[in-house]
């Protein structure tokens, strides 16, 4: 207890220390109101960072996790790491007070008794009991051989691998997928069926003042000097973690506590920094993600591509890197590897009918964090993403370039590109909030979800999909928080953060950028400020913060020295004070410094091709006074690439004011999406919490709106409705899971086996007599034929099962081209459903067809566009052919 007290005592004086040396500079860069960036410091209540010199920082920065973290646990408990305990959205709850033990809870059975006593505080490192009854679930898998859930999926007995808690405070998780690894499996001890698991909430986080002091040599790196120590120093400290993420392959590490190479982490890190200052680094960790002359896709939800399906962020990548090197061998290298995974995307992932492409949104690759909890992968297949839409818009812009200048046709490329863009603004822009929608989602009618999506809304403004009028509107009208951009807006409930509900320093770099090219001022310096707060305070460059209290703890999952955090920082350097711009030709220079940020700037042994650059910006605004080379003024504010040597560029800025609002707002969640059945001719939902109304939608249009929880429908053919809830503030939940509506008369399923060998593998659950299964070595292609009564439009889909791999990761999504009587209608996509969970069935994506009355043909063919990541695993079980006429 001694050293205790004494070691406290010690940082108190420390930071009272800190505290008033910091009062000798009042320069302000930004204030808000609970942290404010100077010159010299960051402070924020208690805790203050202090800039000692360009190479030292010292802060006594405080997680305020274990004192905020409450008694009130919510939980569930998982068989498989599924959300299979309760209904979606309905969450257990315990008020952990002097009690060691909880109830016995039963699986499946939801709580009736209510929380009435009022919320405190848990002290850290508290030490508490779950128990679990779990022979109801025994029971039925000695009846039945499956265990029905509450929302009537089936687990079978073969398939039973354990039982898990997961909940929304540390060291619970709501990450159903990572419950095993996070160690949250309960144990039987003694095989009675009561199963439990003890953990110790609140983990203790360990308090000690830091300080950073620069370790590695960075002498032979651009140098950076300004009048904002604060800068100049978290410059140093970025360039010394970019040195310790270059691996001895000469790749770069992802993140401290994330060895590897990631397609997307690598590609926004390179686009926003390692382009120009490791450019041999930047090619080789971007080679270490091709396979097949194609781009790989990271392992991802639901077995990856065609799931996620942002790959194509490495060409941003590749191109930034020609640009920067003018290497012509890696122009030529890049663009067959980009044509040929941009051909296989147009087959698999291109909807027709909006022009867009399907798949996960860009970065944001964790299901429940920016996704209702009932959308499957399949779902989130058929899901029309911003950023990822962009990205892919961007794409078809390189392609062209490199193709024109490799002398290759590349009108295809324009026109592709054009569509997607044109999709973009026609689907997804909302003028009545000035950006655009997060995504197009649902499953046979897509409508957008109202969230905006900070990084699809910089990547539109930074590559041109949205014009000069739309690009104004997104930086002045996007909801932005205290402490930065969030990822998602207004955010989800329920969901602890990690995407939804924080912030992330790569995110809020690009969203810097387009502040700066748009000009907006006041949006810069908010963003600025969120960066060097944050780094700052934190002496490392971290992958999020949580963004109701701007802390690095209390998301999901976090590491330090991340890359493209990094590379976020450096870049407000180079790209925003220096504002370079990489061209084919040269360098464009227009630089954005707000008036907090005046003064002399100065950029040395700056290696441009077969140049060494020194460039000095002086003054402020975004508008150029005066540009010289070598001492001789020009004309334009461009460097040419062709120049050879040492040379010096100076830049005197007009001294102007930017202009520009911005929207900062409170921290919002939007209401939970109602859980809708269809009874008795009506659809009914539970109250939502908060909401003023509800919105009613039928095959993707809204029809109504209502204050009562039930909405009378008439059965007039084939219809599908969701339901959405509106809070006071008019921010929209997501929509309920969409039912559709149709006679039983219009369907038919045509049982997989009457066409093919049936399987004789041991799985249960499955419909008619059996099921076939489908592999790079079986049924390679089925013909099936179907009897229609009469001719029109149908939607074909397939019940499959695939046990290659999780829900979150892996690589064996089965994909399979479809053909009805000939003619290509796109590709069935049937991700993972667990590892060796074969008897766990569901639907997969569906396409509409156009059938003749009497006999028609379904094929089911693997194609060479149907190879996955895996390429070598490519397997599933099909159980029947679903029909039903549109």
């Amino acid at each position: 207890m001694k050293i205790k007290i004494n070691f406290l005592a010690i940082s108190v004086i420390a930071t009272a220390a800190i505290v008033v040396s910091c009062k000798s500079d009042s320069t302000v860069l930004y204030n808000s109101k609970n942290f404010s960036v100077h010159n010299n410091k960051v402070i924020q209540g208690q805790n203050v960072a202090e800039v000692l010199s360009p190479t030292s920082i010292q802060s006594n920065y405080k997680s305020a996790e274990n004192e905020n973290y409450s008694n009130l646990i919510s939980f569930k408990f998982s068989i498989n790491e599924k959300d299979n305990d309760l209904a979606q959205g309905v969450d257990r709850q315990i008020l952990v007070t002097n009690q060691k033990v909880s109830e016995v809870y039963v699986f499946g059975q939801q709580q009736s008794d209510k929380i009435d006593s009022p919320k405190g505080i848990l002290p850290a490192d508290t030490d508490f009991t779950f128990k679990l009854d779990m022979r109801a679930v025994f029971q039925q898998f000695k009846e039945k051989g499956f265990y029905q859930c509450s929302d009537g999926s089936k687990i079978a007995q073969a398939d039973f691998k354990g039982v898990y808690i997961a909940g929304g405070a540390l060291p619970l998780t709501w990450d159903f997928v990572n419950l095993e690894e996070r160690g949250l499996k309960m144990t039987d001890a003694d095989t009675d069926g009561i199963f439990e698991i003890t953990l110790k909430l609140n983990p203790l986080i360990p308090v000690e003042d830091k300080t950073w002091k620069l370790t590695q040599d960075i002498s032979a790196k651009t140098t950076y000097t300004s009048q904002q120590p604060i800068v100049d120093a978290l410059y140093n400290l970025s360039l010394e973690e970019a040195k310790l993420a270059i691996e001895p392959d000469s790749t770069f590490r992802t993140g401290a506590k994330w060895a590897g190479v990631w397609t997307r982490d690598i590609s926004y890190s390179i686009v926003l920094a390692f382009a120009y200052l490791e450019p041999e680094v930047a090619k080789i960790s971007l080679l270490k993600k091709v396979k097949r002359d194609r781009i790989i896709q990271d392992t991802g939800s639901g077995g990856a591509w065609p799931v996620s399906s942002d790959r194509t962020t490495w060409a941003l990548a590749a191109w930034e890197v020609y640009k920067t090197t003018g290497d012509a061998a890696w122009l030529k290298k890049a663009y067959t590897i980009i044509k040929n995974s941009a051909a296989d995307d147009y087959k698999t992932i291109r909807n027709s009918q909006t022009g867009m492409y399907s798949g996960e949104s860009s970065f944001l690759d964790w299901r429940e964090q920016t996704y209702p909890k009932w959308m499957s992968n399949m779902d989130i297949y058929v899901s029309q993403n911003l950023g990822t839409n962009v990205v892919h818009y961007q794409t078809h812009q390189i392609l062209s370039k490199m193709a024109t200048i490799l002398g290759e046709p590349h009108g295809q490329y324009d026109a592709i590109a054009s569509e997607i863009k044109k999709g973009i603004n026609e689907q997804l822009w909302m003028e009545d909030k000035g950006y655009y929608a997060q995504y197009l989602y649902g499953r046979n009618f897509l409508t957008p979800s109202k969230r905006f999506e900070a990084l699809g809304e910089a990547l539109a403004v930074l590559f041109d999909v949205a014009d000069a009028k739309q690009s104004k509107m997104i930086l002045s009208q996007s909801p932005l928080t205290e402490y930065g951009a969030t990822c998602i807006y207004p955010q989800i409930p329920g969901i602890p953060p990690y995407h939804n509900n924080a912030i992330w320093p790569f995110v809020q770099s690009y969203w810097n950028l387009a502040a700066a090219k748009v000009g907006n001022e006041k949006v810069l310096n908010h963003g600025l400020a969120s960066l060097y707060r944050a780094a700052g305070l934190f002496l490392t460059n971290y992958e999020n913060m949580v963004a109701d209290n701007g802390d690095f703890k209390g998301t999901e999952i976090n590491s330090d020295r991340m890359l493209w955090s990094m590379a976020g920082n450096l870049s407000m350097v180079y790209r925003v004070f220096m504002g370079m711009e990489f061209t084919e030709e040269g360098i464009l220079f227009h630089p954005a410094i707000p008036k907090e940020y005046r003064g002399t700037k100065k950029l040395e042994n700056f290696k441009y091709r077969k140049a060494n650059l020194s460039i000095m910006v002086k003054g402020y605004g975004n508008q150029i006074a005066s540009f010289t080379i070598d001492g001789k003024k020009a004309n334009t504010h461009f460097l040419s690439n062709r120049l050879i040597g040492n040379h010096t560029i100076e830049i005197v800025m007009k001294n102007n004011n930017f202009s520009g609002n911005i929207n900062l707002v409170d921290n919002h969640f939007s209401t939970n999406n109602p859980q809708v059945k269809l009874e008795n001719g009506a659809l009914g939902w539970n109250p939502i919490e908060r909401a003023a109304a509800y919105t009613i939608y039928k095959n993707g249009t809204v029809i109504s709106a209502t204050i009562n929880v039930t909405y009378p429908i008439i059965k007039d053919g084939f219809a599908e409705y969701k339901i959405s809830a509106v809070d006071e503030k008019g921010y929209e939940s997501f929509t309920s899971e969409p039912i559709l509506v149709y006679s039983a008369a219009a369907e038919q399923k045509i049982e997989v086996e009457n066409f093919a060998g049936k399987s004789d593998k041991p799985y249960i659950n499955f419909g008619g007599s059996g099921f076939v299964e489908v592999s790079k070595t079986q049924n390679k292609e089925l013909i099936l034929k179907v009897i229609v009564a009469e001719s029109g439009l149908y939607q074909v889909d397939f019940r499959y099962s695939n046990g290659s791999g999780p829900w979150n990761t892996d690589n064996k999504c089965a994909i399979r081209s479809l053909y009805a009587n000939g003619n290509y209608s796109g590709v069935i996509v049937m991700p993972q459903r667990g590892i060796n969970e074969w008897s766990d069935w569901s639907y997969s994506n569906s396409h509409k067809v156009q059938l003749n009355k009497g006999e028609n043909s379904i094929n089911v063919i693997f194609e060479d566009w149907n190879n996955n990541m895996n390429v070598d695993e490519n397997t599933a079980m099909l159980d029947f052919c679903r029909i039903i006429k549109l």
